[in-house]
């Protein structure tokens, strides 16, 4: 099993929970943050500002994604330009489309011959990835999230989009590929593989890197008693009286 230390890939943690934040930023192989206007809604954010500079003042110097939420474009570029304002950390996530499905490339392109880092997110195709290569300026950072999970998600192996996406950024050495909604933590090393600059984990995700390098009979030996203690705590009992077998207590999980 590779150790963490022997990773090229960073790790961004993925989440909108200042606890969690915080907690991800004592952590130094945390290279990086990305927030998006779902996981705030789930963690309660109401104050959308407000929540950015606590997450700012938690993350110190380590980069930070936060997303426009309007659907026209003007709307977007004023607040792309307003969330750049707010640190020179600060990358702005810009949606591949409008949900008018409406390209935001030449948006992107504007942004990016200004100086600001944008995250271009909610990437699935190649013709996406070819679009945004064009007109990003070659000065100025850049991220493509790419969703390799929900990709995943539909019986289609997104290695070779990754990897096509990888190769097409690298006469681009600013633009980093970002391995985006991961399911289990072999995403990791399947991103490294493909040559992603980065990858993204929820906390809960991140949890199960102390699994890294674990013996698997060991692992399984565990698993076992796992089993055996909780059916002797929930006091199953089988009546094995001969052709009368019957089930004393049984609990069905949902």
């Amino acid at each position: 099993m590779q150790k963490l230390d022997a990773l090229n890939i960073k790790i961004f943690a993925d989440g909108a929970d200042i606890a969690g934040i915080r907690e991800m930023a004592e952590e130094s192989y945390i290279k990086g943050f990305t927030t998006n206007p779902t996981l705030m809604r789930k963690a309660g954010i109401s104050d959308y500002k407000k929540f950015a500079m606590e997450a700012l003042s938690a993350v110190g110097n380590r980069p930070i994604s936060f997303e426009v939420f309007a659907d026209d474009f003007p709307t977007m570029e004023t607040q792309a330009l307003e969330i750049a304002s707010w640190g020179k950390n600060v990358n702005v996530k810009i949606p591949i489309t409008n949900t008018k499905g409406e390209s935001s490339a030449a948006l992107v392109g504007r942004l990016s011959k200004q100086g600001v880092a944008c995250n271009v997110t909610a990437m699935f195709t190649a013709a996406q990835i070819e679009e945004i290569m064009e007109v990003l300026s070659p000065e100025t950072p850049a991220i493509l999230s790419i969703f390799a999970g929900r990709i995943s998600d539909t019986g289609v192996d997104p290695m070779p989009i990754m990897k096509f996406a990888v190769e097409t950024a690298k006469s681009y050495p600013k633009v980093d590929v970002l391995w985006a909604s991961p399911r289990e933590i072999l995403n990791l090393f399947q991103a490294e593989e493909a040559g992603c600059g980065i990858i993204t984990a929820t906390n809960d995700m991140l949890k199960k890197i102390s699994l890294f390098g674990k013996d698997l009979t060991q692992f399984s030996l565990e698993t076992v008693a796992m089993f055996y203690n909780d059916a002797k705590a929930a006091g199953y009992t089988i009546d094995t009286q001969e052709n009368e077998p019957s089930i004393k207590k049984v609990h069905y999980a949902a």
